[in-house]
């Protein structure tokens, strides 16, 4: 049975009975007519190839709240563009492409550049940002949905529950990031359940809990999850990462940018499954040791600017602080999963802890050396503001693109 708990700085919408998929989704339907919606699918050609997105495409023919779907592309050929053209082309919806590594959206990137305003590195988070742009060049969506496509047991449901709290007008949400179970015959998710939960609250410790950004943070059942919608009024002001650390970075600006009482989560699905990375315990450039380094240097960036000060008596009791906390949830998930008759690998998990551990002592040193790090990506008012007709010019390069 699920539980209807709510704890936190946010509204919790948890999965309760047996969810009416045709219900909820006549109400988005009727909804959506004064809140057009559009869906954002970040991807990379090689999902293409899998067997995930495959079925994601086939769950969205059947959706009819969604006016327009963006899919925007990592790095590809102009092969692979037209081939993605074709993949997609099956939608009934709007559906456009959005190619960023070809000769129209370059030249919009060189402007942006020329403008001196950070673009960040080529991945999610500026592919993201770059599909953000085109749907405010279009100034006719209430919302922005967005979702990955290596999602394996996606569904409807999922995308109705993830869009109902922001474009129902009766709840008003601004902001609604999803949540769910990762669990198959062990427990998924290593990098929230052993790197961010711990190290919050190991940071709670220490700084204590009068900085409402690190209780903001743990109010959340899946900080790093990737699917979230919001308004895009939201989308127009937040600056981003370009890096692993989108996820913290996006809800730092959420928590920024908009009122507490307007951010939820939701229960999206009874179980979530999609490609799991290495955790690279050696190398710091690959895997989840990456994303831990990645994450850690966001979330101290973040606290810097909250006015947290940082020294290196700091960050090496932070990391003691931080190893004692995550062994004891290791406990408890232990534990957990006994009484649920779940694989539990504690040397695995230890070694996760361990090389998070090493994650922590290297964004540290960076952030120790360079305090400031590679800038966020520049907000879409501060770019409108420096060159006024881009969005314009955005949007006829995309259409160009995709005629």
């Amino acid at each position: 049975m699920s539980d209807f708990y709510q704890a936190g700085l946010i509204s919790t919408l948890h999965r309760l009975g047996n969810p009416d998929l045709d219900r909820i989704e006549a109400e988005l339907t009727w909804y959506s007519k004064e809140r057009p919606l559009a869906l954002i699918l970040p991807s990379l050609y090689s999902e293409l190839q899998g067997e995930a997105l495959k079925g994601i495409v086939e769950e969205l023919k059947k959706v009819k709240y969604i006016e327009e779907i963006v899919v925007t592309l990592g790095p590809a050929s102009r092969d692979e563009f037209l081939h993605a053209r074709e993949f997609f082309s099956v939608l009934p919806q709007k559906t456009v492409i959005i190619w960023n590594t070809g000769p129209n959206l370059r030249e919009i990137y060189r402007t942006i550049e020329e403008a001196e305003l950070p673009i960040g590195e080529e991945g999610k988070g500026r592919s993201a940002w770059m599909a953000y742009g085109y749907i405010l060049s279009k100034q006719k969506f209430h919302s922005i949905a967005l979702h990955d496509c290596d999602i394996l047991t996606y569904n409807r449901m999922m995308l109705a529950r993830l869009c109902y709290p922001v474009v129902n007008p009766t709840l008003d949400y601004h902001f609604c990031k999803g949540y769910y179970s990762r669990v198959t015959d062990r427990m998924h998710g290593r990098v929230t359940r052993l790197l961010v939960t711990p190290l919050i609250r190991a940071l709670q410790k220490m700084i204590g809990y009068n900085i409402q950004l690190l209780s903001f943070f743990d109010s959340f059942r899946y900080p790093l999850a990737g699917e979230f919608s919001m308004v895009t009024d939201l989308a127009r002001v937040i600056r981003i990462p370009g890096d692993w650390g989108l996820e913290v970075g996006v809800l730092a600006e959420v928590y920024r940018n908009t009122s507490l009482r307007r951010v939820c989560q939701v229960d999206i699905a009874e179980n979530y499954e999609h490609k799991h990375q290495e955790l690279s315990p050696e190398d710091a450039s690959k895997g989840l040791h990456k994303m831990c380094v990645d994450i850690c240097k966001s979330l101290f960036r973040t606290l810097a600017s909250e006015g947290v000060i940082f020294s290196e008596g700091f960050f090496n009791s932070l990391i003691a602080t931080y190893m004692k906390t995550a062994q004891d949830m290791l406990k408890r998930y232990e534990d957990d999963a006994a009484i649920n008759g779940l694989f539990f690998d504690r040397h695995a998990e230890s070694l996760a802890v361990e090389t998070f551990t090493k994650g922590i002592k290297k964004a540290a040193e960076t952030i120790m050396a360079d305090p400031l790090g590679v800038p966020l990506i520049a907000s879409w008012d501060r770019v409108t503001s420096a060159v006024p007709d881009i969005l314009n010019r955005l949007k006829e390069a995309v259409e160009e693109d995709n005629r």
